[in-house]
């Protein structure tokens, strides 16, 4: 039985494919197997480890690197297992392609690195070595299973690494539109600081490093996969609004099912993804061309973020 024709209910939309879905993505995927041209990698999903294709890559083309890697835990993604390791044998794997994905950088390139709370120590260490590391955000994951004997652990890191002094950070693109609770006026009664409309007292607020106002994609989303760790499009568009200009080149080495290539395509610019996973290569390329239709982003309209569950407000800004 396919993914398409796996029983689920009605209101999900989980996206999967059918046999001939698989058929028609699985001849747009690429492998290398010689020194690439960047020309020829754009907008392409390369179906390799990264292992066999990371020196086949050119120099100096990539403007911003995301990295989401295995986190430092037991994880099977579509049958391939990831095994924990100790914090050595972590770092010294995280060291194997990290360093060779210096080479591909733009000297004004920025890079973020995804981990968690078992991880994130060692991608510092690493990150450090090559880069200067500016901050770490912190996000919150809204779903995960409580603990007895533990904090539930409900937040995961992304360290924000820059190639040189010289990078790209536009902070008016990824501001936050949240709900005034106490609204201030000036003396003659206008608003400060807020703005009202027809729904409610708005503030524009600077974005910080703690990142509350994300959904972990889940089964009523239309960006939802069966990756087992896939990244809300939201977070990408954040990273990528700030990070990068229009036809920029934004390189994801472990692409999973594409969400960063889907919203690097949304935002118009330029994409190279790599996956070992044949499955996830074809759900990012279905995903790429359902793009072509709808190029909305949950929680982003009109140019700002909006809180956490606001989908149906911003669905209505969009007609």
């Amino acid at each position: 039985m396919s993914d398409g024709e796996r029983e689920r209910a009605k209101r999900n939309k989980t996206i999967t494919l059918s046999e001939a879905e698989r058929t028609e993505y699985r001849s747009r995927l690429i492998s290398l197997d010689a020194p690439t041209k960047a020309e020829q990698l754009l907008d392409r999903t390369i179906c390799q480890n990264l292992f066999e294709a990371i020196d086949y890559l050119p120099d100096a083309f990539v403007d911003l690197l995301f990295i989401d890697p295995p986190y430092n835990l037991t994880k099977n993604f579509n049958g391939k297992t990831f095994n924990r390791m100790n914090h050595r044998e972590y770092a010294e794997w995280l060291d194997g392609w990290f360093a060779k994905l210096m080479r591909i950088l733009k000297p004004d390139a920025t890079v973020y690195v995804c981990g968690d709370w078992r991880s994130s120590h060692s991608i510092f260490e690493v990150a450090s070595n090559y880069l200067n590391v500016i901050n770490r955000i912190t996000w919150e994951r809204e779903k995960g299973r409580g603990a007895l004997s533990n904090w539930k652990n409900a937040s995961e890191d992304i360290w924000h690494c820059t190639k040189s002094a010289d990078y790209k950070f536009y902070v008016d693109r990824v501001k936050l539109k949240r709900k005034v609770i106490a609204p201030y006026r000036t003396a003659q009664g206008a608003p400060k600081d807020w703005n009202e409309a027809s729904d409610g007292k708005y503030r524009l607020t600077h974005p910080s490093n703690l990142w509350t106002d994300l959904t972990v994609p889940f089964w009523s989303m239309p960006e939802n996969t069966d990756h087992p760790t896939q990244k809300p499009e939201k977070l990408l568009a954040k990273i990528i609004l700030a990070s990068s200009d229009e036809h920029d080149v934004v390189f994801d080495p472990f692409g999973g099912a594409g969400t960063t290539a889907v919203v690097a395509k949304k935002l118009n610019r330029r994409y190279v993804s790599v996956e070992i996973d044949e499955t996830y290569c074809c759900l990012a390329e279905k995903r790429l061309r359902m793009a072509e239709r709808d190029a909305s982003i949950q929680g982003y309209s009109n140019g700002v973020f909006w809180e956490r569950n606001t989908f149906p407000r911003i669905g209505q800004d969009r007609r």
